[in-house]
This record gives C-alpha cells, sequence and structure tokens, in this order.
C-alpha cells in the first residue's frame, strides 16, 4: 500500500519519527501500540498527528538491525536450498582375498606319524612292535622304485579262556611320486598270489581311502584263521593294512584303513 499522509498542512521534522498517534484501529494493531515500535517518536500522543505508517526519516536504530537479519537469514535459506550440504562418502568394506592355499603332492610329515596310534584302535588291542624299515630291509626293485623311508607297527588282541587271538599290522612306505601306480600294480599283485595250497584268496568290494584301493580276504582251508588285507596309496604312501587270527572283523580293518589315510598329508 502507498504510504499517505492524512492530513496535509503538517509540518516536516527532520530527523524524527512518527507514528500513529490517534485512538483508532490501524489493521491489526491499536494505534498507541504502533506509537511504541518506534523509537524517536513522541513520548505521548499527539492529536496534531495521524498517519499510516511512517512518512518521515527515521534515525538507524533496531529496526535497520532486524532488517539486516531478515535478509541475512532469507539468503542463508536461500542459498542452503541451492546449495545443499554434501552427502557423507559412502563406507566401502574391503574384504581380503582369500590367500590361495596349495596341497604338497607328497607327504610332508615323518613317516612315524603316519602310524596308528593306540588311540585309534578299539581298547583291547596292545601294541606288539613299532619301528623304522631301514634300507637295507627292502629288496632292489623298491629301491629302483625310489623307495625314500618305511615303518611298521604292530597290534594284537587275546583271549586265553578261549583260545583267540587277532593281530593287526600296518605297513607303510614312501616312494618316488611318479612311480606309484607301478608300486600299487606289484603290491597288489603280491598280495593277491601270496596264498599256498592251504588257502583261497577273495577280492572284496571296499571304499577308495585313497589314490587307490582294494581288499581281499584269505581264509585257510586247514584252519580258522582268516586275514584281511586292505593296500592303498595316497600321494607318495603305499600302505597295506592286515587284520589275521581266529576272530576277525574286515568293518573295523575299513574303518582303520580310513584313519590311517587321514593322516597323510
Amino acid at each position: 500500500m502507498k504510504l499517505v499522509t492524512l492530513l496535509e498542512g503538517i509540518p516536516r521534522v527532520t530527523g524524527r519519527s512518527y507514528a500513529l498517534t490517534s485512538p483508532v484501529r490501524t489493521g491489526r494493531w491499536h494505534t498507541r501500540d504502533v506509537f511504541s515500535l518506534f523509537p524517536g517518536g513522541p513520548s505521548t500522543p499527539d492529536k496534531h498527528f495521524i498517519s499510516y505508517g511512517i512518512s518521515y526519516p527515521m534515525h538507524t536504530g533496531p529496526g535497520i538491525i532486524f532488517a539486516v537479519f531478515a535478509a541475512v537469514v532469507f539468503s542463508a535459506g536461500c542459498l542452503s536450498s541451492i546449495f545443499p550440504d554434501p552427502l557423507p562418502a559412502p563406507t566401502v568394506t574391503v574384504t581380503p582375498s582369500p590367500i590361495p592355499t596349495t596341497e604338497s603332492p607328497v607327504v610332508t610329515v615323518p613317516v612315524a606319524q603316519l602310524a596308528l596310534q593306540s588311540s585309534d584302535l578299539p581298547s583291547d588291542y596292545i601294541l606288539k612292535d613299532r619301528s623304522d624299515i631301514t634300507y637295507l630291509e627292502v629288496n632292489q626293485i623298491s629301491h629302483d622304485l625310489g623307495w625314500r623311508a618305511g615303518y611298521a607297527v604292530a597290534y594284537y588282541r587275546i583271549n586265553r579262556e578261549k583260545y583267540d587271538i587277532t593281530e593287526l599290522r600296518q605297513t607303510i612306505a614312501l616312494y618316488s611320486l611318479a612311480n606309484m601306480n607301478t608300486v600299487y600294480n606289484i603290491g597288489n599283485d603280491a598280495v593277491a598270489s601270496g596264498g599256498t595250497s592251504a588257502t583261497a584268496t577273495y577280492e572284496l568290494p571296499c571304499p577308495n581311502v585313497g589314490d587307490r584301493t582294494t581288499a581281499y580276504r584269505i581264509a585257510s582251508n586247514q584252519s580258522a584263521f582268516t586275514t584281511y588285507t586292505i593296500v592303498f596309496i595316497k600321494k607318495n604312501s603305499y600302505e597295506e593294512l592286515t587284520m589275521g587270527g581266529t576272530t576277525t572283523d574286515f568293518e573295523t580293518l575299513k574303518g582303520l584303513a580310513q584313519v590311517a589315510a587321514d593322516k597323510i598329508r
């Protein structure tokens, strides 16, 4: 609204502000209220001055400061809408790549650690003998195939009242890796043809506990003795597990063969 002076002829007083001083309502403010808003105005109502607003110069004061403050707040709001706060950088989780492990193709533990322990067997088995096999104890064929080391262990159980005895033997030999199939074939043939006229040899189904596995039962025609043998190779290890006696258990022998194969690493 354009500000006008209601009563002309009112003298202008430079450097002083005037407000409504007549006891009438102007908008939502009473003239007495408006009067008190402007510094420099008369301290008491003056009937000669009636106007809708300020028509004369004012002293610089809180009004100007308020206007500047409002402008700053307004401009800050505009700037924040134009230039919003930057978004936080996304968190990047780096998952370390697993280190590939390469398993050795040959046995990496001492040969004695491949032998069955008393804790691996049924509690009624007793250690009979265990020892390294020396170079001079093996034949020339084994030397030619790259024999490296050997070990043998034997356990037994006995029931004197029932004349019952069972022996368990494990034989281990390490060879050159390139010759393991030849070693297996020779050893396997030796077990299969190792019977006599008094025995009969039968090949048995057996789960594979290593790279190659074969099992046999050798039954005596003249006694109650029965022998089971499992032959297997894994990495560069050749093993034979044999259980024989008046009481034998092929299932127990298969379980022990798996335990022996698990020791190869």
